[in-house]
């Protein structure tokens, strides 16, 4: 029997603190991504990252505006996988970019990177690189879906 495609719903978050940042990286990888994961069934899209951030960060999250969409495919271990991303601005609780953050999960570690280098450290979709900026400037996005397909 064939196995059956599907497209992952992921939340992701966008927490800026002193002109940084905040990323995730899967130890041992090369990318970097923002912070989030999985929507579960029945879970809105705020509710997951606020979950997922709980999960990784021990903290509290609180989710701001919704910034944008964006398509995403790539192949990973050989496989194609293909996610569509929720982007919303968030704060975390208690986290600032003076203080190292500790991720509660043992495959992933945070990092801040500041706004200027987003385009030397292989952030994942590498699509944000060109609207995340853009996103965080205006108070409506010029454009709030992107694809790389």
């Amino acid at each position: 029997m064939k196995k059956k495609k599907h497209i992952e719903i992921l939340a992701r978050g966008v927490f800026i603190d002193r002109g940084k940042v905040l990323l995730c990286h899967t130890k041992g990888a090369e990318n970097t991504y923002l912070p989030g994961g999985h929507v579960e069934f029945e879970e809105s899209a705020k509710t997951a990252l606020v979950r997922e951030i709980k999960e990784e960060l021990g903290r509290n999250a609180v989710i701001g505006r919704f910034l944008g969409v964006v398509e995403h495919s790539f192949i990973q271990k050989g496989k194609r996988h293909c996610e569509i991303n929720l982007v919303f601005e968030m704060r975390i609780k208690g986290l600032n970019s003076v203080t190292e953050p500790v991720s509660h999960e043992n495959y992933i570690e945070f990092l801040w990177v500041s706004l200027k280098g987003l385009y030397s450290i292989s952030l994942e979709p590498a699509v944000l690189c060109k609207f995340l900026l853009s996103w965080l400037k205006k108070g409506k996005p010029d454009q709030g879906w992107m694809t790389n397909l």
